[in-house]
């Protein structure tokens, strides 16, 4: 176990549970959503506003961060906490969804992912162990394994699902090994698509080899939500209840409620700062689509339940008037709402298990359009 971390369920009914998660760097209340900073940063929001807002723990990403500055730079000024003023908690991922979206750019094989950089056009290896290097040099509090993530391909047989989850179970123990002291923790990355024996294979080999939490991989990739919460369910028949469990990459709010109340304890995903950069805002009544016309001269605050800075000073004509004029102020405002959003959404649930109605949040929840 790693050095100042530890995971307590609190609070459970049916599978959901409220939990503390423990780090070196500051204790996270979860469920808990983690904004994310793939170069170290959320774009437009400062690290005091991200505070303000409720965050408790942030993502990065390794690969990206490997890319430009590099780890070694990070390192010498004291990992991420000292690079980027963040004093709580980071995770940092380890590049593996990047061999689904960096797809065209990499050959993959047992050693590893070789990439070509979009930044120079050189060709860097990117394997199991100097994953953990990367991560071990960042200083994050959470490192995670490097996984083989597969797309849904309705016209391709289990075949190549198995190869990628045999593959990632592989690297998990080349993980597993290359681990060096007690400062930071690993999380594995249970895979096999939609296939729920293989999730359940996946996730059962993955218990013994020693890791702090378990994330879900491949998911939200075209999936439906049912078909989601089957594969999160054979995962977390074998994976302890004692350790905290990641949904990565999820995603809209229906999704992390859902998540929840299937027994998730972290989520991540770009959603609310991408769709705040793009003028859409979410409210407990659905999405603004702030350009909108309907707008112009709209005197109400985004969101009139929100407590965040945005909603509290600006109305909705003043925001839709920042993006129509493409003033970088707009994107911000937005961001720093959906953000706070978020907190907030999070904030409900870890209360709705607690006095028992999170049933009921979640059927409100999922009635909301979301796009």
């Amino acid at each position: 176990m790693a050095d100042g971390f530890a995971f307590e369920v609190v609070e459970s009914r049916g599978a959901a549970r409220t939990g503390r998660l423990h780090t070196a760097h500051g204790v996270v209340d979860t469920p808990a959503f983690m904004p994310v900073a793939t170069y170290g940063a959320v774009r437009g929001v400062s690290m005091d506003e991200l505070e303000q807002l409720g965050s408790q723990i942030l993502l990065s990403n390794t690969y990206h961060l490997e890319e430009r500055p590099g780890s070694e730079v990070i390192a010498e000024l004291g990992g991420l906490h000292g690079f980027t003023g963040w004093r709580g908690p980071w995770l940092t991922d380890s590049g593996g969804y990047q061999v689904t979206s960096l797809a065209h750019r990499l050959r993959l094989d047992e050693q590893g992912v070789t990439f070509t950089s979009p930044i120079d056009g050189r060709r860097r290896l990117l394997t199991p162990e100097n994953a953990i290097e990367s991560q071990q040099k960042l200083g994050s509090d959470i490192a995670m394994v490097l996984d083989e993530c597969v797309p849904k391909d309705p016209d391709d047989s289990s075949t190549r699902l198995r190869a990628a989850a045999e593959r990632t179970l592989r690297w998990a123990e080349r993980s597993a090994l290359a681990r060096r002291g007690h400062a930071q923790a690993v999380f594995g990355i249970v895979q096999g698509g939609t296939d729920p024996q293989l999730r359940e294979w996946s996730a059962s080999g993955l218990v013994g080899l020693g890791f702090e939490g378990f994330a879900h991989g491949g998911l939200g990739l075209g999936e439906e939500p049912a078909e989601r919460d089957d594969m999160v369910a054979a995962a977390h028949a074998v994976i302890p209840s004692a350790a905290p469990r990641y949904l990565m990459g999820l995603g809209y709010p229906a999704d992390l409620v859902n998540g929840v109340a299937a027994g998730v304890d972290l989520f991540d995903c770009v959603i609310p700062s991408r769709h705040g950069r793009h003028g859409v805002l979410f409210t407990d009544t659905g999405v603004l689509k702030i350009r909108n016309a309907r707008y112009r001269d709209d005197s109400d605050p985004p969101d009139t339940g929100c407590d965040c800075p945005t909603c509290a000073r600006h109305c909705r004509a003043y925001l839709r008037h920042l993006f129509q004029t493409k003033e970088a102020l707009g994107a911000r405002l937005a961001t720093v709402h959906n953000l706070r959003f978020y907190m907030r959404l999070l904030e409900r649930v870890r209360a709705a298990i607690v006095d028992g109605s999170l049933e009921a949040l979640q059927l409100r929840i999922n009635e909301v359009p979301a796009r």
